[in-house]
């Protein structure tokens, strides 16, 4: 078929066109789609399938917002006055550090900005297409009109669709209307001007709202702008959100800087009262000010977080919300699903049971109920073939129990492909997480039979025979459901299989009667063994003070197997709480089940969110994980939503704040370790950068009432800021997660992140640098040394960098750590060491910095004393370490224990 041009951009009547004339018109055979080329072609037609976002500041803009804060201002100003009365070098120096200040200001919001912008590219939504005959997941940028989209329950609807094909297709649109209620779709043309409203069109899917419920196939009619999502984008919420971390530091600083330009002022009116020029104690405070008030350091933690998140995506865990970053240390609970998670999700079926006897995959069948089982296994599934052998895992796609019932059945000499040719799918109830069920309809002589498959306990109630070759046979429920008992006590799942011959299909509303009076055809019991790695992870959430905890939908024993295999409970006799038990519960008495429970089973994804708030009443910190539509209030009530990056949901991931990509419960566990060390880092920048600060303060303050002259010059004060707060700093970064991050306990939610010492650390070790600097300034004026001021400068500078590189652990002492093992840290410091060299040994560099050369004794000095806060700060930790030596870490990590 020649391509021919899609329809104008700016039509709005899809609902009125009839679905085969709209694909005539898109140059498109539904069940076939597009070619690639073809795509391609459109897609340069018509652009990337996006709606238009506000854009990424510019940097120009960037660079121009390093200017606008009020001291920067007044510092500019400050240097306009110097020049106008006759001091150019200290206005030539003031604007060239302003501006490598600007420059550092600039690449750290840069490098934020790009983080951030990597982020959102990995969280990009997809979309499974039919292109070329073949199903494919394309990201949802790259739909273009004339696509045929395949949707499930769960997914977002990539595009705006005219509707095909539907089968029980169920739509959220709240998004896009407001409209609570979800939304029940047709694929019938519309006729008339009722349809009006985007609510009415029910034969239309609008992109950016959610499949609840069925399945369906749908021809893309408009992207991106051109969608209706698209006409209301500017109403979208763009707004800059920060994490509470950074709110609370941005309303430190505020009050710090209010107690700084207190200090600044008495410093120039003391000096002022001494006989200092004017200029000189303006200019003095002024930098003073620049220097310490913190008004950077929300923007370095966002540096920190944004660069931390980019970093855990390394161990496949993808931070969509920024404040889960900070968050994760808090973690108590880890609520996790078990199959895929815990367990490897590489199903395969173990045995057949049908009417007593007992079917191993590689075996001849032994009977026909055997045979018609497999069959029913085979049609009542949604896996979907693609290129390569039948019998091959990787030949089918879809879910992992289904593809092994259809493994299950081509060994017993079914295949699938063969199966639905000749018995076509006509009908169908999906399943959902009420009914634990799902059935299937087929031509079969003059009639219909219906297949029906799910949990044990769902199918069999519904069940009144035993199928056999020969008619109807009497039920042994009870023996039946102990067997499935039996199974499910191996660590196997259960599933049931049942059929109904219908003599003309059923009404699809009357879901009841449709899945009534069946007859039992068998049990299969499949294995999905638990994932080699999650049993470490599990021993480690124990040894971290964090609880796991198994939430599944699967049999309890099976739950309860699985869970003992694990380590999430000590024995087989552990409790498990049911959903039929939650729902009996009150929630008096379910906050205290809570504590002790390690397994829930037959839950369901409503009653997820009752365990969560169960466990936050007791004042736990939740990590919930999901996959399903269901399950996205419960991602969005726990304290980290968790979502499956390959087997989840659209609705899930868009609800969560964390997206496992390999769907793995051990990414988790990677995943709150890296958020402690993210979080340790960011506490360490704070506890290096106030204490720099501090130290100034003290060294500019208390030299007058010490009737010392003032220590130094508005350029050191610069300097010194620009040198120490920059690279050093930022180098803490890459700081490798401290030996036994993951044996102490989870952080408290509230906690201060001054908490533990740190401003005691700050105050005690701002004093002993100021306490060295006036020292050395004191002996210096004493002994009639005209290099003084040039020595407390190089005490201040260097002082500074022997407590980065001694703050790298709070309780590890460096010579364990190792130099070498933060080498970004090292280079930084190295050339923060050569650079404060050049301003002393430099020739034209000393008129500049108002510096001398200094003599190797006056430099061992200036070294000497930097020393000296390296030893007070690992005295310090040697303390902590006899003070606390249970919560330290040691080379062995402690036994775990169980809570």
């Amino acid at each position: 078929m020649q391509p021919t041009p899609a329809p104008p951009p700016h039509r709005s009547d899809w609902h009125l066109q009839d679905a085969d004339a709209l694909a005539q018109q898109h140059a498109v055979n539904p069940d076939h789609g597009l070619s690639a080329d073809e795509a391609q072609r459109r897609a340069a037609q018509h652009g990337a399938n996006e709606l238009t976002s506000t854009q990424g500041r510019s940097w120009p803009g960037l660079l121009a917002d390093q200017f606008k804060d009020f001291m920067v201002l007044v510092l500019l100003g400050a240097a306009v006055v110097a020049g106008l009365v006759g001091e150019l070098t200290d206005t030539l120096v003031i604007l060239v550090i302003v501006v490598l200040n600007a420059v550092i200001g600039f690449m750290q919001a840069w490098r934020a900005d790009q983080a951030m912008a990597a982020l959102r590219q990995l969280a990009a939504a997809h979309a499974t297409v039919l292109r070329a005959g073949e199903a494919q997941v394309v990201p949802a940028s790259t739909l273009v009109p004339g696509d045929i989209v395949l949707l499930e329950a769960g997914n977002q609807i990539p595009a705006d669709l005219r509707l095909i094909e539907i089968a029980q297709l169920q739509v959220d649109e709240s998004a896009l209307t407001g409209e609570s209620v979800t939304v029940t779709k047709q694929s019938g043309t519309l006729a008339g001007a009722g349809h009006s409203a985007l609510g009415d069109r029910l034969n239309m899917a609008f992109k950016g709202t959610t499949a609840t419920h069925g399945r369906a196939r749908g021809l893309v009619v408009a992207t991106g702008m051109r969608t209706e999502l698209g006409k209301v984008a500017t109403l979208l919420d763009t707004g800059d959100r920060t994490t509470p971390l950074q709110r609370r530091l941005a309303a430190f600083g505020k009050r710090l800087a209010l107690a700084v330009l207190a200090i600044c002022a008495i410093v120039f009116v003391v000096g002022v009262l001494r006989g200092e020029a004017p200029l000189l104690m303006a200019l003095t405070a002024i930098s003073l000010a620049v220097a310490a008030i913190p008004e950077a350091m929300p923007a370095v933690v966002t540096v920190l977080l944004a660069l931390g998140a980019r970093r855990m995506v390394a161990i496949n865990a993808l931070v969509r919300r920024l404040p889960s970053v900070e968050t994760l240390g808090s973690v108590t609970h880890i609520c996790s699903d078990k199959t895929g998670t815990l367990t490897q999700n590489r199903m395969h079926a173990e045995l057949l049971l049908a009417h007593g006897q007992r079917w191993t995959p590689g075996d001849a069948l032994p009977s026909a109920i055997h045979c018609e089982t497999l069959r029913a296994a085979s049609l009542c599934n949604d896996a979907r073939h693609q290129n390569g052998d039948g019998d091959v895992p990787g030949a089918w796609l879809g879910d992992p129990t289904e593809t092994a019932l259809v493994l299950a059945a081509h060994a017993g000499g079914l295949d699938k492909t063969q199966l639905d040719a000749a018995h076509p799918r006509v009908q169908e109830q999906p399943f959902d997480s009420d009914r634990k069920r799902m059935t299937t309809f087929h031509p079969q002589g003059d009639g219909f039979v219906a297949y029906t498959k799910g949990a044990p306990e769902s199918v069999l109630p519904r069940c009144t025979a035993q199928w056999t070759a020969g008619g109807s046979a009497p039920l042994d429920r009870p023996a039946v459901l102990a067997s499935a008992d039996q199974l499910a006590a191996q660590g196997l799942r259960v599933l049931a299989l049942a059929r109904r011959q219908h003599t003309r299909l059923p009404d699809t509303n009357a879901i009841d009667a449709v899945e009534s009076e069946l007859e039992l055809l068998g049990l299969i019991a499949l294995i999905d063994p638990p994932r080699p790695e999650a049993l470490a992870a599990v021993r480690d959430c124990i040894s971290a003070g964090i609880v796991p905890v198994m939430i599944t939908g699967d049999h309890p024993a099976t739950a309860r197997a699985i869970a003992h295999r694990l380590g999430i409970v000590d024995s087989l006799d552990a409790p498990v709480l049911t959903g039929t038990d939650l729902t009996a519960l009150d929630t008096a008495t379910l906050a205290q089940q809570v504590e002790r429970v390690r397994v829930y089973a037959r839950v369901d994804p409503a009653q997820k969110i009752r365990i969560v708030e169960a466990l936050q009443a007791q004042g736990h910190f939740v990590a919930m994980t999901g996959d399903g539509v269901n399950d996205a209030p419960a991602l969005k009530r726990a304290d980290i939503g968790v979502a499956m990056g390959q087997g989840g949901t659209d609705v899930a991931r868009e609800a969560s704040s964390l997206v496992l990509l390999d769907d793995n419960f051990a990414t988790i566990v990677a995943a709150v370790k890296e958020g402690r060390r993210i979080y340790d880092n960011i506490r360490k920048f704070v506890r290096y950068s106030m204490t720099g600060n501090s130290g100034e303060i003290w060294t500019i303050f208390l030299a007058p009432l010490l009737l010392l002259p003032i220590p130094l010059l508005p350029i050191h004060i610069l300097w010194v800021n620009l040198v120490t707060d920059g690279l050093p700093g930022l180098a803490l970064a890459a700081e490798p997660a401290e030996r036994g991050i993951m044996q102490r306990p989870p952080r408290a939610p509230g906690e201060s992140l001054f908490a533990h010492g740190m401003w005691q650390h700050i105050l005690f070790m701002g004093l002993l640098i100021s306490g060295l600097c006036l020292g050395v300034q004191a002996w210096a004026i004493a002994s009639d040394n005209a290099h003084w001021q040039t020595m407390v400068f190089t005490v201040l500078t260097l002082a500074q960098m022997a407590h980065v590189v001694a703050i790298r652990s709070e309780s590890e002492p460096l010579w364990r750590l190792g130099l070498r093992s933060n080498q970004p840290l090292l280079y930084a410091v190295l050339l923060t060491f050569l650079l404060q060299m050049a301003t002393i040994y430099v020739p034209w560099l000393n008129p500049i910095f108002k510096t001398a050369p200094l003599s190797l004794g006056e430099l061992a000095i200036c070294l000497g004393a930097a020393l000296v806060v390296y030893v007070a700060v690992e005295l310090e930790k040697a303390w902590r370490r006899n003070r606390q030596p249970a919560a330290i870490a040691m080379d062995e990590p402690p036994p775990p224990h169980r809570r």
